[in-house]
């Protein structure tokens, strides 16, 4: 479960900076071209995702890396990641995977009660 948490933490990580980094510049693209009335139009929080666009993704890549040594903080920072991107950017077929990814592997770092070393989290 903990190799699992892994991979799925850094891969939701890796495809959530793809779409916070089109988010990001899309935020900026808007604030320094303006809107364009009926095809591009600023989003209601854009400091919400802009912030959301750097934070997430590194805290999905942070808890899949931390997952194999200690799989409880690992799997919390993958499920916090995973709310933030929800909260953010919404559910939409570019932010599927990076959600599910992570909201996967944090239920399985969360879950990973009895790990390969004897330090336990539970």
């Amino acid at each position: 479960m903990r190799n699992a948490a892994l991979v799925l933490g850094i891969i939701a990580g890796l495809i959530g900076m793809l779409v916070g980094f089109f988010s990001f510049g899309y935020v900026e693209a808007i604030e320094r071209f303006g809107e364009i009335d009926g095809l591009a139009e600023q989003v209601e929080n854009a400091d919400l995702v802009q912030m959301t666009s750097i934070i997430a993704p590194m805290l999905a890549i942070a808890g899949g890396a931390m997952a194999r040594s200690r799989a409880l903080w690992g799997g919390v920072l993958l499920l916090v990641s995973a709310a933030g991107m929800y909260h953010a950017f919404g559910f939409n077929v570019f932010t599927m995977f990076p959600i599910a990814f992570a909201a996967v592997g944090g239920v399985l770092g969360v879950a990973a009660g009895k790990p390969d070393e004897p330090k336990a989290h539970f």
